[in-house]
Formats: C-alpha cells, sequence, structure tokens
C-alpha cells in the first residue's frame, strides 16, 4: 500500500504559514510519517535595492530561521520528528525539486491564498515539475479528512489516484465517493441535440464507470456524475464538492477521455488557481 513516509511544507513568511503548519501537524498525526521539513526560500534578488544596504550586515538566513521556529512551536502539536529549512535560490522550483529528491520527499504541502493575495503560479509549476504528491491547502483550511472525494475520467492514470485515497481513508476512516464530470465537446455541439444526447451520455458514462471499477478492483467507494453544463470541469467538481461538505479532492496528475478532462495544466492547474475551500491532492 502507498505509504507517506517524508512530507516537505513551503513556507513563505505570510500568513498562510500557520494554516500550513497546522495542517501539517493533521497529516503528521493522521499518516504518521518519519519526518516533515519545512522549507522557505530566501530570494534575495527580490529585495530592493532601498533595502540591500540595510540589510547587509544583518544574518538574514538566522533571523528566518528564528521567526519559523517559533511559529513552528506554535502552530505543530504532532510528535513527528521535523526539521526547519531555510535556502537562497533564486529559483523556488529547482530547490524544491532538489530537496524532493535529497529527502526522498513524498508529499508537498503548498499554500493556497486568496485570489487577491497570489495566483498560485510558483504551486502550479511545482505541480508540474515535481514527482511526487503534491497537496495544495487554501487558508484557513480545516485539518479535517471525513469526506474524500476523487476525480476520474476512466483512465489508467486516473485509477492510481484511488491507491492515495484509499490510503487515506485506512487511516482516517474517510468515506470515499468517486467522481466524474462530463461535458458535451463544444465541436460536436452545433450538430446534436443536447436533450436526446444527455441520457445517453450519462447512461455510458455510468457503464464506464462500472468497468472502470471493476477493472482496477476499486471497492469502498460511491458513485457520483455531473455534467458540467455552463461551467468548467474544475468549477462543476469545486461547486458540487463545497455542496455536499467535502473536505479533500484527490486527482491524478494525468487523464485522459473525450468528454472529461484532468490533465495536468487543464483541470488540475485550473483547480490550483481557483478560490476554492477544501485542499487539492495531486497523485502521481
Amino acid at each position: 500500500m502507498k505509504k507517506v513516509n517524508n512530507i516537505l511544507v513551503a513556507l513563505d513568511l505570510s500568513t498562510i504559514d500557520d494554516t500550513l503548519i497546522q495542517y501539517a501537524s493533521f497529516l503528521a498525526d493522521t499518516l504518521k510519517p518519519e519526518k516533515i521539513y519545512f522549507v522557505h526560500n530566501i530570494k534575495k534578488y527580490e529585495i530592493s535595492e532601498i533595502f540591500q544596504e540595510q540589510l547587509k550586515d544583518l544574518d538574514l538566513e538566522t533571523m528566518i530561521s528564528d521567526e519559523l521556529d517559533e511559529k513552528v512551536a506554535q502552530h505543530f502539536s504532532a510528535s513527528t520528528e521535523f526539521e526547519v529549512l531555510i535556502s537562497e535560490d533564486p529559483y523556488t522550483e529547482s530547490l524544491m525539486s532538489y530537496v524532493v529528491h535529497k529527502y526522498a520527499i513524498d508529499l508537498v504541502v503548498v499554500g493556497k491564498k486568496k485570489i487577491t493575495e497570489g495566483s498560485g503560479g510558483i504551486s502550479e509549476k511545482l505541480m508540474k515539475t515535481l514527482k511526487c504528491d503534491i497537496v495544495s491547502v487554501p487558508e484557513n483550511s480545516l485539518g479535517s479528512m471525513n469526506n474524500i472525494w476523487v476525480g476520474t475520467d476512466f483512465s489508467r492514470e486516473s485509477a492510481k489516484s484511488f491507491e492515495t485515497a484509499s490510503m487515506l481513508a485506512n487511516y482516517t476512516g474517510a468515506g470515499v465517493s468517486s467522481i466524474h464530470v462530463y461535458s458535451i465537446p463544444i465541436q460536436f455541439t452545433p450538430y446534436i441535440e443536447k436533450d436526446a444526447m444527455l441520457p445517453k451520455i450519462q447512461k455510458h458514462s455510468q457503464e464506464k464507470f462500472d468497468k472502470f471499477l471493476k477493472r482496477y478492483l476499486i471497492t469502498d467507494t460511491t458513485t457520483k456524475i455531473f455534467r458540467a453544463k455552463d461551467a468548467s470541469v474544475a468549477e462543476r467538481l469545486v461547486l458540487e464538492s463545497d455542496k455536499e461538505q467535502a473536505d479533500l479532492m484527490v486527482i491524478a496528475s494525468k487523464g485522459n477521455n473525450v468528454f472529461s478532462s484532468l490533465l495536468v495544466g487543464s483541470v488540475a492547474g485550473e483547480l490550483f488557481k481557483m478560490k476554492r475551500n477544501i485542499p487539492i491532492w495531486i497523485s502521481k
């Protein structure tokens, strides 16, 4: 069974750090990893020349390390071993890739700020480049895992996300729902009658769902099928998950289906950027 042994938590000295440290504590209590690494990258090249003169005699690394040590001590209550790592690298993505490789990281935790505070560009880049799982946690997220949603397009890649959901359910006792969102390809819409096609697509989707679950020996899950309608697949996933109070969404890093798409850079990328209330776990 899949196991999370080492977790990296990306911090940036903003208010969302408190949420990430608390969520890491929840994950540590829940998943029992061996170690948590809290990582911050000091981007000195972003410091204005106006302040460089004032900062040149300060030990910035030690000051930031002390601040993060204090934050972690305040918000991390798990008994799991942890370490705070501070680095100076002009490219955060390359630093994170290095740490992931060096410390055999299984899961990276990143923050999702409010839309007005950040676009999530770095998080989306990490989602595409890192070879381990990554979970994007919105600000003020609660540490809970009772209702897990797993998005699928019935591809072999999307089946891997159920391994993650099964692991999490085993640790938490959470219920798992399998979610498929379909849409009618826009290039076909001028030539078909939607009202006539929708029942056929719904039936086709349910048949594929049943075959998919049987083929990959996926059990202990309920199935839900939604039509995207006038929303994107990502928007429909978030809308319906809010309605049914899901507290985690797991999707695979890749997918392939004519009626839906979970490809990195499309649905996953949109989910990472859009406003939402629950963490998104990308399974690789």
